[in-house]
């Protein structure tokens, strides 16, 4: 278990310590912060590399084995009516457990002055959640391909996407994001696993392991699409004040921030934890041992995200701010753009559901595709997404779809072409890149950045930027997957190069 631990930590050290060696590096050069915001900002690292560590610990003896055995429950009863409610059920709870969708939630809420209250969208987005996680498994048990749903899927929002309002459009694709964050992914992931697995097709079974929080994303866009269409709400009309001068408490905020995230993060666990104590008592059977384990990995996951989600939301949303403010304060502009990238190219490596994805990844392809080709692949993705989200709020004609429009379609059409693992892979990637921590810092660097450029609207180019994070990846691992096609020929394997 020590070993374990100590691999874990060292990860996520090498994952952390560039975004904290980037800020520093700002620091000292052209965007010098406030000693308080600075020490806030190193406590809050110190917190996440801690919390991360301990929270992927817990993903993997609890969150995961739940996921995969729930999965094979479903499979077994042989009943399709079974799998569909059960699937949807659980893609409701989960999904309305969720902090990042609650974070997100209250900020429409805030921003909309209550015309749009927090519980209607953490609703809305669940239900929508729950109907395209049924479709999924669905898909999974039928071998529906997977390129032919989202086609349609798509094909569907950019219907949608004409009769929404632009902040709405904005709103919407983030909601996709906020819904698959480090709680769900694990278990979406682990999900389809334990359903798909039961196949005798092995090759199969591998690609249908992938492309389930993709189609659950889906869910969340059409749901607050159609939430826009049906409340008639043409523009949404507020400002979102923002604090550049930060706080010169140090200790205080992380005090603060702790209650209110211990009780999300034990909302967000405890409907997985009822199910789980549920199931155990009705079909799991575990041992002992096995059901300590578990709920061990429920404790190490409790405690891991706490201090996690602390970290991020007392010592990182702050810097993004004040980085992104004072960045977009320079006479030349090309800085804001340039470390927006770079900032979008390391904070991904700290994402939770990065890690839990890109080793599944690697497990379900036998070593085949390499972690480190995907956090490549998804750093460079990200990185550009931010740099294109800088550049739409310095040039304020160039709106959401014009990127969102052409980079789905391009998607969509590679689909076609990329291997069938990478499709699943590429597509759940996109959720899994905008998690909490990639929402929170670079959300708030975006919106500082929106406060100080003249004729920016922070809350229209502020959202937005997590739909962003999500659409890059879908093409760049799809272009991975096309070159590890090309190899896969060059080297004679003809007959194996659509699996990896």
């Amino acid at each position: 278990m020590l070993n374990v631990i100590t691999n874990k930590f060292k990860e996520v050290l090498y994952s952390v310590v560039p975004i904290v060696i980037i800020v520093l590096i700002l620091n000292f050069t052209i965007t010098p912060l406030e000693t308080p915001t600075l020490i806030r900002f190193l406590i809050g690292a110190l917190l996440i590399i801690l919390g991360l560590s301990i929270f992927l610990l817990g993903v993997d003896i609890g969150i995961t084995p739940v996921g995969n055995l729930m999965g094979s429950f479903l499979a077994k009863s042989n009943k399709i009516w079974v799998v569909l409610a059960a699937g949807g059920l659980l893609g409701f709870i989960i999904s309305i457990a969720e902090p990042d969708l609650h974070i997100l939630a209250g900020q429409v809420n805030s921003v909309t002055s209550g015309m749009i209250s927090k519980f209607s969208i953490v609703v809305v987005v669940s239900v929508g959640i729950a109907v395209m996680l049924a479709l999924g498994l669905f898909r999974i048990l039928f071998n529906v391909p997977l390129y032919k749903v989202l086609t349609g899927l798509y094909a569907l929002i950019f219907g949608l996407a004409l009769f929404t309002s632009p902040e709405f459009l904005a709103i919407s694709f983030d909601a996709s994001g906020a819904t698959t964050g480090a709680l769900t992914v694990p278990f979406i992931l682990a999900l389809a696993m334990g359903v798909s697995m039961l196949k005798k097709d092995s090759k199969a079974s591998e690609k249908d392991s992938f492309g389930l929080v993709a189609i659950a994303s889906a869910g969340a866009i059409i749901a607050v699409m159609i939430m826009s269409i049906v409340s008639k709400a043409d523009k949404i009309t507020s400002s979102l004040e923002i604090e550049i001068s930060g706080s010169n408490l140090i200790i205080a905020p992380f005090i603060n921030a702790l209650p209110k995230i211990i009780y999300e993060v034990f909302l967000a666990l405890l409907p997985l934890l009822v199910i789980f104590l549920v199931s155990q008592k009705i079909s799991f059977k575990l041992d002992k041992k096995g059901f300590r384990k578990i709920l061990k990995g429920f404790v190490y996951s409790f405690v891991g995200l706490v201090s996690f989600l602390v970290g991020v939301n007392a010592g990182f949303m702050d810097v993004g701010t004040a980085v992104g403010y004072s960045l977009a304060s320079l006479d030349n502009k090309f800085y804001l753009i340039f470390v927006g990238f770079i900032l979008g190219l390391v904070t991904i490596l700290a994402e939770p559901a990065v890690h839990v994805l890109t080793h599944q990844i690697e497990d379900v392809t036998s070593g085949s595709v390499k972690r480190s080709a995907v956090l490549g692949a998804l750093s460079i993705g990200v990185g550009f997404s931010v740099a294109l989200s800088m550049i739409r709020i310095l040039i304020p004609g160039i709106q959401l779809w014009h990127y969102l429009l052409p980079g789905y379609i391009i998607s969509i059409v590679m689909t076609y072409f990329a291997p069938k693992l990478f499709v699943g892979i590429a597509f759940d990637s996109g959720g899994v890149a905008s998690g909490p921590m990639t929402a929170t810092f670079i959300l708030a660097l975006a919106q500082g950045a929106a406060e100080q450029i003249e004729g920016a609207n922070v809350l229209v180019d502020g959202f937005g930027v997590i739909a962003m994070v999500a659409l890059t990846p879908l093409i760049t691992l799809q272009i991975l997957g096309l070159i590890f096609k090309m190899k896969s020929k060059k080297g004679g394997l003809d007959k194996d190069a659509n699996q990896f």
